[in-house]
């Protein structure tokens, strides 16, 4: 990951609070380090949990100055945004139902955001936070993390300088097990217990969940959009109340065809996110679980590995690495790209310079809108039983 002469510019870290992801939370600690791995962001203040005991003792936990750790998101806002060296950016990491209103706070007082997924849980809400974003020219960062491999990047600046020709199909999964034994906690029990309510977690937890970063992986890599879809939505575990699996068959802008199905229900699988790309030159393959190849298969040709740094590595994608040819990249490096391409957003608003092109590749807040349209697009598809919907 290079750094981009306009964050010396500020002479300083960005300074970051956080909303969310305090004890137990694997994403908060993501975020958190995600910020630091780069070191363009110092974490100033924050509330880390909806427990006002809980949420002080794990601010100071993670080193926050006393006076700089709130129990109450406004208030940490409004405090904030009155100081002189107060946060700049705002980084939200808490049950879905609170991401619209958390970010439409922190728009108003003219911070930069940076939220986790799903952008919101209805369209409405979407729609409006969109237009906050484009009204306020604040930046907003939606951390959908597996665009920031280096790979996955890679794919992306293949398909734009046209490796693979004109584009014909896109096949994408994200396949999980940890749901493949019904255990619904009781509720408001267990870290986790949000995701079961709908009007938390949204209105598909599968969806929501992992359907989000599929879509948005094959929006990423192909650059194309869904125009309409006919899908199927459900529960494939006996006995469960919210949904586990979503499959659908896609129609892409250019008239390509696509295949999309996710599952957290699929025993003994871990975490398989996977897209092929199928062209009239030839056809990609990416796989999360090893992050640090991409297949490329060209027609009429011997298929190759294109590895991190390897030969024929382009511009996106060696921008996107921090180390030499050889040496495996995972799941914190693709998350900290999002915050380190943010930063080079962010630090352009505000000295009026110009951020590196490459940077700007960072899921915003219409990949966030159009995430949520999809997903609500395949419920209503699926409950007119696998009728096709425009998107």
């Amino acid at each position: 990951m290079t750094l981009n002469p306009i964050i010396s510019v500020l002479g300083r870290r960005l300074r970051l609070a956080v909303i969310g992801g305090g004890p137990g939370s694997f994403i908060g600690a993501m975020h958190r380090q995600a910020a630091r791995l780069d070191d363009r962001y110092e974490i100033v203040a924050g509330v880390l949990s909806s427990n006002p005991e809980r949420a002080r003792q794990a601010g100071l936990e993670i080193g926050l100055a006393a006076d700089r750790v709130f129990t109450d998101v406004i208030e940490m806002l409004d405090a904030e945004n009155a100081r002189e060296d107060g946060a700049e950016v705002i980084a939200i990491m808490t049950p879905n139902d609170s991401h619209y209103p958390y970010a439409m706070a922190a728009l108003e007082r003219g911070f930069d955001v940076i939220c986790d997924k799903p952008m919101t849980n209805t369209l409405e809400d979407a729609e409006a936070l969109h237009q906050k974003v484009i009204d306020s020219g604040l930046v907003f960062c939606l951390t959908h993390n597996y665009s920031g491999y280096p790979m996955v990047r890679q794919a992306k600046a293949m398909v734009m300088e046209d490796q693979i020709g004109t584009i014909r199909l896109v096949q994408v999964e994200y396949v999980q097990g940890g749901r493949a034994v019904e255990e619904v906690p009781e509720p408001g029990k267990g870290q986790l217990s949000w995701r079961y309510d709908p009007v938390k977690g949204g209105p598909s937890l599968v969806l929501g969940d992992i359907g989000s970063h599929a879509h948005h992986l094959l929006r990423f890599v192909t650059g194309l959009e869904v125009v309409e879809v006919a899908a199927e939505v459900g529960t494939i575990v006996p006995g469960r109340l919210v949904h586990d699996y979503a499959g659908a068959l896609l129609r892409m802008e250019n008239g390509a065809r696509g295949n999309f199905w996710v599952t957290q229900a699929a025993a003994g699988v871990e975490n398989c996110l996977r897209i092929r790309v199928s062209g009239s030159k030839g056809s990609l393959e990416w796989m999360q679980e090893f992050p640090q190849t991409l297949a490329f298969k060209p027609l009429q040709a011997p298929a190759q590995i294109r590895t991190i740094n390897g030969p024929g590595t382009l511009p996106l994608s060696a921008r996107s690495s921090r180390i030499v040819a050889g040496h495996p990249e995972g799941f914190p490096e693709a998350f900290a790209n999002l915050y380190s391409d943010a930063a080079e957003a962010i630090a352009a608003r505000k000295t009026g310079g110009k951020a590196d092109p490459l940077a700007l590749y960072f899921p915003n807040s219409l990949d966030g809108l159009l995430g949520v349209r999809f997903a609500q697009r395949v419920i209503e598809s699926s409950q007119a039983n696998g009728k096709w919907m425009s998107c």
